[in-house]
């Protein structure tokens, strides 16, 4: 088995990628580096769940973030990782390809460095198992850093089995949150699901009209 580190964004998210790596013959290890997850008390219970998963599945799991216990010296602690994604990221506001590339090229540039310092030779990132975020972006993003830090890139289009991962996660009764990570996105989610919301009234309100007018009829 050769070994890879997988940075990893949450525990549903990574059901498939482990398993699929693992039948193509990789051992993966998860580095956790996700300065991007807001509020504090989210960023918890998204971490909790990944590692109750992981232990329960004998996957290793690594905090990038130095003070965590990672035995990686070229991070930085979670507060200034959080601090560098404000000013990287935060000032793309709600313009979400610029912000989810920049989201992406900071968290993967941590990962691969932490990677590389941890004596890997490959990486991959569970990012793309989501069909919610810029495949082509991230992957050529994870493939442009893992190369200039001296690893392979294993890239992946999981998203067809995204589906399967969303199943298997509610069976394990797993933490499944309704937005990526950061405010802009939960903002933007909220207004998403608050459209579907007033779609649906709308199309009720349209059935029952016409059920009326076939009624008098």
């Amino acid at each position: 088995m050769t070994p890879l580190a997988l940075h990893a964004c949450c525990g549903p998210c990574s059901l498939m990628p482990v398993a699929s790596l693992r039948e193509e013959g990789f051992e993966p290890t998860i580095l956790w580096d996700n300065p991007n997850i807001q509020s504090a008390a989210e960023h918890d219970v998204r971490l909790e769940t990944l590692l109750a998963w992981a232990d329960d599945v004998d996957v290793p799991v690594i905090r990038c973030e130095r003070g965590a216990g990672s035995g990686v010296s070229s991070t930085a602690t979670l507060a200034e990782q959080r601090l560098a994604w404000e000013r990287a990221v935060a000032p793309h506001g709600f313009e979400r390809v610029a912000r989810c590339r920049a989201c992406y090229a900071i968290r993967l540039a941590n990962a691969c460095k932490a990677a590389s310092e941890l004596g890997f030779t490959h990486i991959s990132t569970t990012l793309a198992v989501s069909p919610y975020q810029l495949f082509d972006d991230c992957s050529a993003i994870l493939e442009r850093t893992a190369r200039a830090c001296g690893l392979v890139p294993v890239t992946r289009d999981w998203r067809p089995l995204y589906p399967q991962a969303t199943r298997e996660s509610r069976e394990r009764g797993m933490y499944r949150q309704n937005y990526c990570g950061c405010r802009f996105s939960a903002a933007e989610a909220a207004i998403e699901r608050h459209e579907r919301r007033d779609e649906r009234k709308r199309e009720k309100a349209a059935r029952r009209a016409a059920a009326g007018v076939v009624a008098q009829g």
